[in-house]
């Protein structure tokens, strides 16, 4: 099993280092792949030292499996390139997504669908999973019809350059700007680029990957996209139309017995889902379940995960695992 991890230097890329590591993913040769400005440096990995390589040198190698999380270009670039040479990609920008000929996967809910002819492998968008990990089992069962979203997302899913922009306003230097405004003791409504329709790239992947995920084209979904100057995980408020009435009871057992879903519910004791519980941990947490009194069969929750492992790594490595598993590589 010979594996390259494509945009090892990145943020996602070193997550993705630490989550094959607590996994012990299985690999006879590892490749660590990045950009030209990076080829030569070091980075270690399980008590060993490996030099970063470039693409095209990659590619030569054949791997079986590369786990991009290069950016969108690059996987346009790239993937196909690996895909010929017999490689399995599994890709984390927004690339492949909405690609009618590509699969696009959270392995709890369609990893199913996946056949050893699929050689790109779409990841979606870190918000997109943690929201349709809650819905899944609630479509199936009350059968959902609207979806209102709105995010408080991490300025980790912007990536170094933001992490570095909120660095340097706590210290009070002035560098780099990743935002249009300061981010620290702000909320900037505007995540990735406006569309024509004045909902954002990020506010339409909610909508677009929810409906693909779930294969309901049905499902309405409308969505407000917000950075906030948090690390450690995205949240999102979402408010749910059933077809169904349910009882919240119900619901709240249901999603308890949901793998990779935790229920964090009880507010006598201040107990809910927030970034700082979240963070370095691979669940999806739910909490503040409750009915929403304005209009029939509808439910409110406040859904949060760290949006650097099962919004983008540990979601990644999750589908190369199941190909294993499956005999798919």
């Amino acid at each position: 099993m010979k594996v390259a991890v494509v945009g090892a230097t990145g943020m996602v890329g070193e997550v993705m280092l630490k989550v094959l590591e607590e996994r012990n993913f299985p690999f006879t040769e590892l490749m660590l792949v990045a950009s030209e400005k990076s080829i030569g440096k070091e980075i270690s990995f399980k008590n060993k030292t490996y030099k970063v390589i470039g693409l095209a040198e990659a590619v030569s190698k054949k791997p079986d499996l590369a786990l991009f999380s290069a950016g969108g270009s690059t996987s346009q670039e790239w993937a196909p390139k690996f895909a010929e040479a017999g490689t399995t990609v599994i890709d984390n920008s927004s690339a492949w997504r909405m690609d009618a000929s590509k699969k696009l996967i959270v392995p709890e809910i369609n990893a199913d669908q996946l056949t050893k002819e699929d050689k790109i492998i779409a990841n979606p968008n870190c918000s997109t999973i943690q929201m349709v990990m809650v819905l899944a089992p609630l479509h199936k069962k009350y059968r959902i019809k609207r979806v209102v979203v709105s995010t408080y997302q991490s300025i980790t899913g912007t990536g170094l350059k933001a992490v570095k922009q909120l660095e340097n306003e706590l210290a009070g230097i002035k560098g780099e700007m990743a935002y249009p405004y300061p981010i620290h003791k702000n909320v900037i409504p505007h995540c990735d680029v406006f569309e024509d329709n004045g909902y954002t790239k990020e506010e339409m992947k909610l909508v677009r990957e929810t409906q693909k995920i779930l294969d309901d084209r049905t499902i309405a979904v409308t969505a407000t996209a917000v950075r906030i100057p948090t690390e450690g995980g995205h949240s999102e408020s979402v408010n749910i139309e059933f077809e169904k009435d349910f009882d919240v009871t119900e619901v709240r057992k249901l999603l308890s017995e949901t793998p990779g879903v935790i229920v964090q519910d009880n507010t006598d004791v201040n107990t809910y889902p927030m970034p700082i519980y979240a963070n370095g941990k691979d669940d999806v947490f739910v909490g503040r379940i409750r009915r929403d009194g304005s209009q029939p069969n509808s439910l409110n929750l406040w859904i949060v995960s760290d949006n650097l492992r099962k919004g983008a790594a540990t979601n990644t490595i999750q589908i190369a695992e199941y190909l294993i598993n499956k005999k798919l590589l």
